[in-house]
């Protein structure tokens, strides 16, 4: 306990003639349980910025960190879909898979996932994000390059399970990243454009697969081992990329000047939260515990994560098998699918800015993946479930949404930390789920599958209605007690959870 009561003193020049008329020295006590951001904010605090240059820092936030996101983002997503794409390209023949043995080689990636998230996303606190995340990609690039190499059924299911272990960083430390540069109001429309980056990682990914199976057999190795090889060296090469673009903190900037560093603190200080602190606080993992909103988040997580899970890696089997499309078609035929997420997720965030809430926009979008799922099992014609299937492609905005939430509404870093790992766990076992309920003995149409689809995205609903009844009375019983008495100075910037703070409101 007496750790927590260490303090350091610094000296801070109080803001000059921007900031106040007078110069004068404070001498401020920071106590290691705040944020990283607590200097700064003492700095900046009193800094005045006009919509002007609000709108010029966040055009330049926007400028040097979206582009690299979005594309990471989409290789990551190219990575995990390589193994549906190589279903139709012969791997099952050429690994000797039988019966249910696919299947596995999408859960065992998410047992992976599972089992180090929770690592990962404390790694990710203890050391700096960017760095941390660069190792992660470049790890997973050279395993996704040596899977071109496996020879047997068990030697591509270790390699799908090390992918899964590295992969599981990216959408923590994507959230921390999203939250520590950008105002609770502008975060969904940011989360909603990385993550729409899956469709450009459909796009790219299956245009990739189409020309390596089109060109079958002028290649010296088998397609889908191409398809790994290329996929895995633009992994590798972006690792050294991430490394020395992406800044850890927003107070390391190589792209702000120092006037600007501190406007991007003055900036989110309406946040209730700054940049993280590195320290972990058992108090902050027994409050997330105890938070009903984290558990709401994990069911969800799973039960709008087992359709996902089976389309992610069936997909193309089912375009070209329940479909009868074909190999070649079926590539050309998954198109679409990528271009729906590029044009939705940021479209759904565009609507939300005018219902004024992520959860009613996630609510509208899976009540259209129900109607899609009922297409996708009882339909008959192929057209039909080929719309479907394109229906199916706005899925990931209800994820969006609750990544969104997690980042604006789980103050206390370590608490972000424990709720977004807990979230991600529940997707995992959906994910992990999904490909089990693909039966070999229902092939090709896969009826328990795609009813199980169904059944879960309902019980999604149930998840998603509870959270916002439960941030809708939390908000109204704020305001009720709300007092006129004064707060402490930068409260926002003291590493508190949204029960600590009086000041926190949840977004809806």
């Amino acid at each position: 306990m007496g750790k927590q009561n260490e303090s350091t003193y610094i000296t801070v020049d109080s803001p000059t003639s921007q900031h106040t008329s007078s110069e004068r020295e404070k001498k401020l006590a920071v106590s290691n349980n705040d944020d990283q951001a607590l200097e700064y904010a003492m700095e900046a605090e009193g800094m005045i910025i006009d919509d002007e240059t609000n709108k010029r820092i966040l055009c330049k936030i926007d400028k040097y960190l979206l582009p690299i996101m979005c594309s990471l983002y989409a290789i990551q997503y190219m990575d995990k879909v390589s193994n549906s794409y190589a279903s139709i390209m012969g791997i099952k023949t050429d690994l000797n898979m039988i019966g249910d043995q696919y299947s596995w080689t999408g859960t065992v990636f998410y047992l992976g996932y599972l089992a180090f998230v929770f690592p990962m996303s404390n790694t990710l606190q203890r050391f700096p994000v960017a760095k941390t995340v660069a190792l992660f990609i470049g790890c997973w690039g050279i395993i996704m390059t040596c899977q071109a190499a496996s020879q047997n059924y068990a030697s591509y299911l270790a390699m799908r399970l090390l992918l899964g272990i590295f992969e599981s960083g990216i959408t923590p430390a994507f959230v921390i990243l999203t939250s520590q540069w950008y105002k609770r109001e502008e975060q969904f429309l940011r989360s909603a454009l990385w993550f729409s980056a899956n469709g450009l990682g459909v796009l790219i990914g299956t245009s990739i697969a189409y020309g390596f199976a089109l060109h079958q057999g002028s290649l010296s190795i088998k397609g889908w081992r191409a398809l790994f090889i290329v996929i895995g060296g633009m992994t590798m090469l972006f690792s050294v990329i991430f490394y020395f673009y992406v800044p850890d903190l927003p107070s390391k900037a190589w792209f702000l000047t120092e006037e600007e560093k501190l406007l991007v603190v003055q900036r989110i200080r309406t946040n209730q939260q700054g940049f993280g602190n590195k320290k972990f606080k058992l108090y902050q993992l027994k409050e997330a515990l105890e938070d009903p909103r984290t558990w709401c988040y994990f069911i969800y997580g799973i039960t709008s994560e087992i359709p996902n899970g089976g389309i992610t890696n069936f997909n193309s089997i089912l375009i070209s098998q329940d479909l009868k499309y074909g190999v070649l078609k079926a590539f050309l035929m998954n198109l679409p699918t990528g271009a729906v997420q590029i044009l939705l997720n940021p479209l759904a965030a565009y609507f939300a800015r005018y219902v004024r809430s992520r959860i009613i926009v996630a609510l509208a979008i899976t009540f259209l993946v129900i109607v899609g799922c009922g297409m996708l099992a009882y339909a008959h014609e192929p057209g039909v479930k080929l719309a479907a299937i394109y229906i199916f492609g706005m899925q990931p905005v209800g994820m969006v949404c609750l990544l969104s939430c997690i980042a604006s509404n789980t103050a206390g870093h370590t608490k972000k930390v424990v709720v977004n790992a807990i979230f991600l766990i529940g997707y995992c076992v959906g994910m992990a789920v999904g490909p089990q309920t693909f039966i070999a003995s229902q092939s090709p149409t896969y009826i328990g599958a795609k009813t199980a689809m169904l059944s879960s995205n309902c019980i999604s609903v149930l998840a998603l209605v509870l959270i916002l009844f439960l941030n809708i009375h939390a908000n109204r019983k704020r305001d009720a007690s709300a007092t006129t008495s004064e707060s402490s100075e930068n409260t926002e910037f003291r590493d508190l959870t949204d029960f600590e703070n009086p000041n926190f409101r949840y977004a809806l």
